[in-house]
């Protein structure tokens, strides 16, 4: 008996996806909850696993595919079924398109194939003759070779569409801009490498300064509660609660999971949680509750090397905080040059909600945080 392999509901205000590629091939045997295809939505890859063992008898919606919820993707035949019809076309190197199903709804019968094949073969069209080129020319290059046969066009995929039009949208929609800081990373260094054997020891997770800028922002939104808000329509939305976004790059693109009720979490938690989404991330496995909401985000742009950059807001959210690489540079000190680890921090932010003064405020406490961690301790 045939099982149709159908798009499951794919989230809030989710309608359609992109069949990304099939795991399996026509004839593949398949278990039960076993991977069959993997569907690109704008904002997760998700993967749509076989509802029975059987064999798979039939791919309805190809790689690149846009396909609907409740859409039909293919066919799951019993385990064992025959699918000789679609052996034959794969042996006698045939084109399945090419070949008219008189079977239900339209499928392709062995009879078919044999019918198909015994046919001789049409007689190639002759060719038009061919009209002369036109290239644009690039004077001064190697050879004068034409541009368009070194380019190569690739389509994007649907995070990257929804990537693009969320980064259009926020530059479109918000009255953006960014204020900058530089934070001493010394006593924080200090303070890690300090306890780091112990903490990984004692939590069986990193320490790493995620947790610390994560502790620090939350302690600034709650006495700049504006960076935590949100516009809707004429209204301004004040969050009591601190969802914090973290920006993750994916083979895809980048993706925000978010680290719900982060001020409830201690240092362990917040690096457990944090590495958790993050391999998740990298594997495509989120889901579409990790990455919807948010509050505030924090994007880490130093693992690439950045030195300094101007992040751009997640919408709906109001600010978002650019940490970037940290460097040893020279610094006054009490009067005195001396060599320190420093750190560029960017604030970007919505000036329709959020005023200057406290797009300042909120940096500078970030940075007093940072710069005497003890304060995250004490909470002062």
């Amino acid at each position: 008996m045939a099982t149709e392999i159908k798009v499951p509901t794919l989230g809030e205000s989710v309608s359609e996806a992109t069949v990304a590629r099939w795991l399996k091939k026509v004839g593949d045997a398949v278990a039960a909850d076993e991977a069959l295809v993997e569907l690109e939505t704008d904002k997760v890859t998700l993967e749509v696993n076989a509802p029975s063992a059987g064999t798979l008898a039939e791919i309805v919606a190809a790689d690149g595919a846009n396909v609907g919820v409740g859409a039909l993707l293919g066919v799951l035949g019993e385990a064992g079924a025959a699918v000789a019809a679609r052996k034959m076309v794969a042996e006698k190197g045939l084109d399945a398109a090419q070949i008219a199903g008189t079977g239900k709804d339209g499928r392709i019968t062995k009879g078919d194939v044999i019918d198909h094949a015994a046919k001789p073969a049409a007689a190639p069209a002759a060719a038009p003759a061919a009209a002369p080129q036109k290239y644009q020319w690039t004077a001064g290059t190697a050879g004068d070779r034409p541009r368009a046969a070194q380019e190569e066009r690739v389509r994007m995929t649907r995070l990257r569409q929804r990537i693009a039009e969320r980064l259009k949208e926020a530059q479109n929609s918000a009255a953006m801009l960014t204020t900058f800081n530089e934070v001493d990373m010394t006593n924080v260094m200090a303070l890690r490498n300090e306890y780091k054997d112990f903490f990984e020891k004692r939590h069986k997770v990193r320490l790493g300064f995620m947790s610390f800028f994560v502790k620090a922002a939350i302690q600034a939104l709650k006495e700049i509660p504006a960076v935590n808000a949100e516009i809707d329509g004429t209204d301004l939305v004040y969050k009591n609660y601190y969802d914090i976004g973290v920006a993750v790059g994916t083979p895809q693109g980048l993706v925000v999971p978010i680290v719900r009720d982060a001020d409830k979490l201690g240092f362990a938690q917040i690096e457990g949680k944090i590495g958790e989404l993050g391999k998740k991330g990298r594997d495509g496995k989120l889901s579409m509750d990790e990455l919807t909401g948010g509050t505030f985000t924090i994007s880490n742009g130093g693992v690439y090397g950045s030195l300094m950059s101007t992040p751009i807001i997640n919408p709906p959210q109001s600010a978002i905080l650019g940490m970037h690489k940290t460097q040893e540079r020279p610094v006054v000190v009490n009067g005195k040059i001396e060599i320190r680890p420093m750190m560029y921090l960017a604030l970007s932010y919505d000036h329709r909600i959020i005023d200057g003064k406290e797009a300042v405020t909120f940096l500078v406490r970030i940075k007093e945080n940072i710069e005497d961690p003890r304060r995250l301790l004490l909470d002062v």
